[in-house]
């Protein structure tokens, strides 16, 4: 499999999105733009303020909000050659205006909201097959923050109540956008309590990497391997390749479930892990291995 030439940045969130998809309730309670640095971090690597970048308000219910929030975030940090789609639907998938505008920009952003709107709105389009190939073949960068990061991955969490995860069946899983294939996304991890939601969509999928992002956290991914902590909090890293125990295959659903030798790793900014090799980095900041320091006398 070739490496992708381009970068995903996924961000814990922290702006409010209009719905939980987990409680089931509108919320509006916060509707401050959450991390300028790491909007400055996505438009360094888009390549600068003059860069175009392409937010995509489709997972949440407050699009209108959102993306004028967006604008004026972009705005304090000097970039002004920002575009906002309200895509709402498979048929405004198709539109050639936004498959012209997502051929040309630098960078696409989306938003938060609900993660199964993505990948119900943007599966099997010519839209998301552009993004897909702009990805593998072009220095091109993709950001989404909570839900848009969440819906980053081929395998993703669309529901699961925190305080049920521990039980089985009570996280679900389906197909994202498949910008990656070997990580399961998690956002808004300790804010909301979110190991054990993580830890069992790891347990049924030990293939996959659990990143469990905290908010206004972010994770940059460079050649589909090479992974970089950037914000103010912690990247929670849940490897089950080694996992012995587990009930998970046996139990009937609402039992809760049992795992051996889960390994798991806290990244804070600067530190990186790489996913093929499964290791933790100590630095990170130019995506490769950093000797140990040797003190000399």
């Amino acid at each position: 499999m070739s490496i992708p030439a381009g970068k995903l940045i996924a961000i814990g969130g922290a702006e409010d999105k209009g719905s939980d998809p987990e409680n089931g309730d509108m919320n509006r309670n916060n509707l401050n733009f959450f991390e300028l640095g790491i909007l400055r971090r996505i438009t360094e690597e888009a390549g600068g303020p003059s860069a175009r970048i392409e937010v995509i308000t489709t997972a949440s219910t407050i699009p209108y909000e959102v993306g004028n929030n967006y604008l004026n975030a972009f705005g304090k940090i000097g970039c002004t050659n920002i575009g906002v789609m309200h895509i709402r639907n498979r048929e405004d998938a198709q539109k050639d205006e936004y498959l012209e505008r997502i051929r040309l920009c630098d960078c696409v952003m989306f938003s938060g909201g609900n993660q199964l709107r993505l990948s119900a709105t943007f599966g099997g389009t010519t839209f998301l097959k552009i993004l897909q190939d702009r990805y593998r073949r072009e220095n091109f960068v993709i950001a989404g923050t909570s839900a848009g990061a969440m819906a980053m991955s081929n395998t993703m969490i669309y529901e699961g109540n925190a305080a049920r995860a521990h039980l089985k069946g009570e996280v679900k899983i389906t197909t994202g956008l498949g910008f990656i294939d070997t990580v399961i996304i998690d956002s808004h991890f300790e804010k909301r309590g979110r190991f054990n939601r993580l830890a069992q969509a790891v347990a049924t999928n030990p293939s996959c990497i659990g990143i469990g992002l905290g908010e206004d956290t972010g994770m940059l991914l460079t050649e589909g391997n090479k992974m970089e902590a950037i914000g103010s909090g912690l990247v929670i890293i849940i490897d089950g390749h080694n996992i012995l125990h587990s009930n998970i295959a046996d139990i009937p659903d609402g039992n809760p479930i049992s795992i051996e030798n889960l390994k798991v790793h806290f990244c804070e900014k600067g530190n990186g892990y790489l996913l093929n090799e499964r290791k933790f980095l100590q630095e990170a900041s130019d995506g490769s291995v950093i000797p140990k320091r040797v003190d000399v006398e």
